[in-house]
Order: C-alpha cells, then sequence, then structure tokens
C-alpha cells in the first residue's frame, strides 16, 4: 500500500498525520508513506526525525483579507498541484489522507485530477478552507469533534502516537521527572503554547513565578524556539523552574505534570483527555473561536479550567489556579473526569478505514476502478498534461490492445448520373435533353442563354416615382411657414 499524506504548517496538522503514519506502518509494515510539506512548516524536524519521508510542494498561503497578494493565488497554487502531482506520480500513490494546513489544498486538487482516492480528516468543530475543498471531493470525510460540519462526515477522534494513548502516568512519573530534573515529591505545572509557544502564557506565569515557588509549585516551562531568550533565571531555592524551548518527548512532559496551563488546540486537548491530564484552557484571542469549542466540552465535563487570553494574568494564577494545584483531591476527580472524555484509539480505526477503502478500489469492477496516478502516455510533472485528462475511452487497453474506436466516417461518393438525386424536381428521362442545362445524358452543351427555364413573367412595375417636395426657399428654418408663400 502507498500513502501520501498532506498535513503540515503547524504540530496540529502534523501529529495526526504522523499517528496515523504511525498506525499505517503497524498494519502493514512493508508499505510506503510519504508526507508532503514545505519549507516554512515544523515538518521539516518532526517528519525526519519520526522516520519518513518528506516531500517539499511551493506553500500557498491564502490571504484573509482583499490585498494585491490574491492576484499571484492562482499561478501559486498551480505551481504547487503540478509539484503534489508529481509527489503522487513517483510514488505511485493508492490514496491521499489530509488533514489540512498549507499542503492540503493542493494535494486535493493533485488527487482529484489523478483520480487518487482521498480521505479528509478535520480535528477542530470548524473546518478549514482546504478541508471544506476537500470535503467537497470525496465521500471519505472524518472528524476529531462530534459537532463538526462537513459533509460526509463521520466521527472518529484525533489520532495520537502510541507512547501518548498508552502511557501511565503514575508508572512513569518519576522517570519523566528525573528526565527534566523535577522533584518527584513536589506538584508540578506543565505550561505550554502550543508548538511555537504564546507569549500571554508566558508573561504570565513569568511574573507569578514567586508565588508558584512559594508555595511548592514546581513549573515545567515550555517557552516556544522563539521566546526562549525571555525566561528569567530562576533564584536558588524553592522548588523547581524548569524552561524549555521545546520538548520532543511530550509523553514524559504529561507524565511529570499534575495539572497543565495551556491553549485549547484539538491536538492538546485531545492528548490531556487521553492521558487524563487536567487543564487551564486559554484559547487563542483571534480565529474563529474554534479553540473554545475544543475545551468546552472538557470543562463542562469537569475535567478542566477556562480563561480568556485578556484574563490570564498572574493575580489570577495566585489567586484562582494555586489554590486548585494545591488540592490534591480536586485535582485527582478532575483528572478521572479527563480521562473519560478521551479516544485513545482513533489513530488505528483511521488506519483500518483507509486500507479498507484502498482494499475497496482494488477491488472494484475494471469499470469502476480509478484511473493510475501516473497517465499513460503522458507527462506525470505536469499538472495543465493533455494526456492526464484523456478520455477513459482513449487510454491504452491492457496487453497493448487498441480500444474499440467509433466506426469511420464513410467516404463522400459521387451520386450516379442515372439516378435522380432525392428531393431533386422530376425531370426528362437521362436520354432526353434536359430544358435545364442543355441536351445530352452528361449535360456537356453550354447553359441556354435565351432565358430562364421557368415561364416568362410579366414585368413587374416598377416603383412609383416620388413626389418632389414643395420648395421651401424664403421660409424659415423653423417654425410656421409664411403666408402666401
Amino acid at each position: 500500500m502507498r500513502v501520501v499524506l498532506a498535513g503540515g504548517g503547524s504540530a496540529g496538522h502534523i501529529e495526526p498525520a504522523l499517528a496515523l503514519a504511525d498506525a499505517l506502518r503497524e498494519e502493514d509494515p512493508g508499505g510506503v508513506i510519504v508526507c508532503l510539506g514545505t519549507e516554512r512548516g515544523l515538518e521539516t524536524r518532526l517528519v525526519p526525525m519520526r522516520g519518513y519521508e518528506l516531500a517539499l510542494i511551493p506553500a500557498v498561503p491564502m490571504p484573509r483579507a482583499v490585498s494585491p497578494a490574491l492576484i499571484a493565488v492562482p499561478g501559486r497554487l498551480a505551481g504547487a498541484v503540478s509539484a503534489a502531482a508529481g509527489v503522487l506520480d513517483r510514488v505511485k500513490a493508492d490514496v491521499l489522507v489530509g488533514f489540512g494546513g498549507y499542503v492540503a489544498t493542493p494535494g486535493y486538487l493533485a488527487a482529484r485530477r489523478r483520480h487518487v482516492p482521498i480521505v479528509v480528516h478535520e480535528a477542530n468543530p470548524r473546518p478549514g478552507l482546504a478541508n471544506k475543498l476537500g470535503a467537497r471531493l470525496t465521500e471519505h470525510v472524518f472528524t476529531g469533534n462530534p459537532g463538526t460540519q462537513l459533509a460526509h462526515a463521520t466521527y472518529l477522534g484525533i489520532p495520537i502516537r502510541r507512547e501518548i494513548a498508552e502511557l501511565d502516568r503514575l508508572a512513569l512519573g518519576d522517570k519523566a521527572r528525573a528526565h527534566f530534573g523535577l522533584r518527584p515529591d513536589l506538584p508540578v505545572l506543565l505550561v505550554t503554547g502550543g508548538s511555537q509557544g504564546a507569549q500571554s502564557l508566558n508573561r504570565a506565569v513569568y511574573g507569578a513565578i514567586g508565588w508558584l515557588r512559594s508555595a511548592g509549585v514546581q513549573v515545567l516551562h515550555v517557552t516556544g524556539p522563539r521566546n526562549a531568550g525571555e525566561a528569567p533565571a530562576a533564584p536558588t531555592g524553592g522548588a523547581p523552574y524548569i524552561p524549555v524551548p521545546y520538548v520532543d518527548r511530550m509523553d514524559l512532559a504529561y507524565a511529570a505534570a499534575d495539572f497543565a496551563l495551556c491553549r485549547a488546540g484539538a491536538m492538546t486537548c485531545a492528548e490531556l483527555t487521553a492521558v487524563g491530564l487536567p487543564g487551564a484552557f486559554v484559547p487563542l484571542p483571534h480565529g474563529n473561536g474554534e479553540q473554545r469549542l475544543n475545551a468546552e466540552p472538557i470543562v463542562a465535563g469537569g475535567g478542566g479550567l477556562l480563561v480568556e487570553d485578556a484574563d490570564l494574568t498572574p493575580e489570577w494564577i495566585r489567586d484562582v489556579l494555586l489554590p486548585v494545584l494545591l488540592d490534591i483531591d480536586r485535582v485527582a476527580n478532575m483528572s478521572e473526569a479527563a480521562a473519560a472524555l478521551g479516544r485513545a484509539d482513533a489513530d488505528r480505526q483511521l488506519a483500518r478505514a483507509v486500507i479498507e477503502i484502498v482494499r475497496a478500489g482494488e477491488d472494484a469492477p475494471p469499470g469502476d476502478r480509478p484511473v493510475p496516478a501516473t497517465p499513460p502516455g503522458g507527462n506525470a510533472e505536469h499538472w495543465f498534461d493533455p494526456a492526464s485528462r484523456r478520455n477513459p475511452a482513449e487510454r491504452p487497453r491492457p496487453g497493448g490492445q487498441p480500444n474499440p474506436g467509433p466506426p469511420p466516417m464513410p467516404r463522400r461518393q459521387p451520386w450516379p448520373a442515372s439516378q435522380p438525386m432525392p428531393g431533386a424536381p422530376p425531370g426528362p428521362g437521362p436520354d432526353l435533353p434536359d430544358p435545364w442545362f442543355g441536351p445530352g445524358p452528361g449535360n456537356d452543351a453550354p447553359p441556354r442563354r435565351d432565358g430562364p427555364p421557368w415561364p416568362e413573367a410579366e414585368p413587374q412595375p416598377g416603383p412609383a416615382p416620388r413626389r418632389a417636395a414643395p420648395s421651401r426657399r424664403g421660409q424659415p428654418r423653423h417654425g410656421r411657414p409664411r403666408r402666401g408663400a
């Protein structure tokens, strides 16, 4: 089985794709898996690190407002689609699975043109533009939220990595804390703003570090790669404060923590509920409000807190969050409530669905099978190659047998001189002189010059002579004519 995955840009698009890749490899160790990506996304680091091939295509970001940048979108999109089609042809893909992001739109359009089956997975309650397009091109649509509105959608959950889905936080806790330099006997607050970090979370934590450490709460702070130099140096004494720019082993970070202060991305919410880690969710203040929709079911179920970005201050951490962290029983109850909302098998369910879709295409009758990714006789590197749009009836048949084409058009034959043409007026026989064109069967005589073949018509009267208009000499140019003129 040969699979191309299209999900890049942020970790929210990459991690579900890689989780599916791991599940597919578990089901089919000999399969080929290639990930589409761009140079600007995190996939340039995450995909090779997980052991998968990364095929880069041009990024085509869609401007959020009407601007001159919109003029360049069609041309750039055509180039990205051509590059994605080249990857499908090279891999000889059996299916393309998209997760949204910059690379998903070119991937969907290229798969549609190459007649490769498409599978769409949307993690957020409000789907993005790419997956809205993809859902119009296929019936195989899966969602990570039961309330997502997409055509043909089936709720499945969000694929997460096996090391997180199968994580035993209690068994791995001491080892994970030793890995980060944390003490085993004090509570741990994990602070993470996602793959890029969050400055509003960082500022609030920087202002509350003193209160947290003096209360005996340790902090594992994932600041983000761009904010690594902003973290203050923790003074000696008190509970440890560990700032790190990025964490590759999030399973260890979850195992080390008792509570999380985090954004409410779909992937973050899926992972926290899968491992039973309660959190204080801070949705992004901009966008379409999808992060708040991700967190609300968890908060309603008792598995977390919700605070607006504008309300997150050092004082909120001191007055609201810190008392919760110090209440061991409340944290334990919130952990159980979060775990009850998690789905840890979405990666395997999606992998089985993809395999069934591929097998259904292989078992279909020859007339219903998708056309191979490489157009027969065409240029696989060019999206606009006419051979890729060739009519199926014109494609070469297996074994080199020619296609039965339409019957050839009959050539025009001269009409026999001895037979009258259909619709011609009855005339004299072939041996009699033709009164129209002269005597003889072959009508070789010059045409008659003594008038038309029909009876002479009476001459028609010509048009009546026009009456001369009265002279207006001496009359004014306007108004009534003068009397006596």
